[in-house]
Parts: structure tokens; sequence; C-alpha cells
């Protein structure tokens, strides 16, 4: 039962018939998709300035379609305990620290960031008075973004759960896969320091996405510590 276990993306892209995208393939349409919509909606609404920070968001986004997909496949054919499987694929946890993480950053983007002096991140991006296309379109991208950090949180957590319970139960080749998977983790985190630059003047947010990818490396970082000093 547990093995059936699934990320919510990945549900989704299982539900399309036929369709068994490789990690390559779901890089790709990816970062074609949201990468045409960057370039498309900068040239309608003459924001080419905004155009690095949406390449930047959309590579985020396609490093952690990567990231569920490897992590899913590799760990799913592990001969690790069934609990760990389910808590980590089965309870749409990523969603809700998702959803979280979204709250907070729509809620600081609309409400406090606009009361401090100087220009909000929005406007800095798409204008003092952007299209309704650009800030949908921008509102779709940080949700994948949120959705993505939120699945890192989460397969960092469990990860470090489960070395600290089962480490020294398992073999030599499972403690190895899963410090590969504990590693995939925390390049996913690194990959999103792209951001950055584009949070120059945001003190806030850049503490945020620094003080993020801090974490998961300590966690995941502790957990591959875990599955080493077992061996």
């Amino acid at each position: 039962m547990y093995r059936e276990d699934r990320w919510v993306y990945e549900s989704i892209v299982g539900s399309i018939p036929g369709v068994d995208f490789s990690r390559t393939q779901a890089m790709a349409i990816q970062l074609g998709l949201f990468g045409i919509g960057v370039i498309v909606i900068a040239a309608l609404t003459d924001r080419w300035t905004a155009a690095p920070a949406g390449l930047a968001a959309v590579v985020v986004v396609s490093a952690g379609s990567v990231l569920m997909l490897t992590l899913g496949r590799r760990i799913r054919n592990l001969d690790v305990p069934g609990w760990y499987t389910h808590t980590l694929f089965g309870t749409g946890i990523e969603i809700v620290l998702g959803v979280f993480s979204y709250v907070g950053l729509i809620t600081y983007l609309f409400v406090a960031e606009p009361r401090e002096p100087g220009p909000s991140l929005l406007e800095t991006l798409l204008g003092p008075e952007p299209s309704v296309l650009a800030v949908a379109f921008t509102l779709l991208v940080l949700w994948d973004v949120c959705y993505r950090i939120g699945t890192g949180w989460w397969a960092s957590i469990v990860g470090l759960w489960r070395s600290v319970l089962f480490a020294e139960r398992l073999d030599r080749s499972t403690r190895t896969a899963l410090m590969e998977a504990d590693l995939v983790t925390i390049g996913f985190a690194a990959v999103q320091l792209v951001l950055l630059p584009f949070l120059d003047g945001h003190r806030l947010l850049a503490l945020l996405v620094a003080g993020h990818v801090v974490a998961v490396t300590v966690v995941s970082g502790l957990s591959v510590l875990l599955l080493r000093q077992s061996r």
C-alpha cells in the first residue's frame, strides 16, 4: 500500500494518460513553458528588467520538479520502513507547508512591504501599475516556488526523523542511497540561492531565503552524518 504513495506533484503528472516524464523531460517542460511565459509577459508589458528574476524563479521551480521525481523514484525502490515512505509522500504535508510559505509571502508582498519606505519588490519588478496578466503569472510562479520550498522542508525533516530512528537498522547500500537523497535535498535548497541577487534591498526576504537554505542544509546534513556514522 505504502509503495504507491506519491507527492501531490507526482500524482498530478501521473494522472495524464500515457505520460511518464523522465527527470530531464520534467525540467525541460517546466523550463520551456514557464520560461516562455516570462519572456512573453516581459514583451507584452515592456518590463524586460523583470525577466532575469522571473527566469531565476523558473529555474528554482524546475529544479524542484527534478527533486521530487528523483526522490520519489529512488526512495520507493529502497527497502525502507513503510511508514517512512507514507509519511514522506502520502500525507500531503508538503502542500500544507507550501501554503504556509505562500500565505506569508503574499501577506508580506501586499500588506507589510508597501508600508515600508522605498519601492516594493513587486513594484520594482512589475512597475507601479502592473498588468493583471503579469501579476497573475507572477503569483502562479511564486506559488510553485513556495510549494517546492515546502517540499524541501518536509523531505529534510522526515529524512532526519528516519535517520534518528532507523539508521542503525538499515543495510549499507540503503544508507548510502538515503545519504544521496539527503544530499539531493540540500542541493535543491542551494539552488534557491539564485534568487538572492534579485532581493537586493529587500532584506527580510533575502534573510528568509538564506535562512531556509541554511536550515535545510543543517537538518539534512545531520541526517547524512547519522547515516555515515552507522556504517
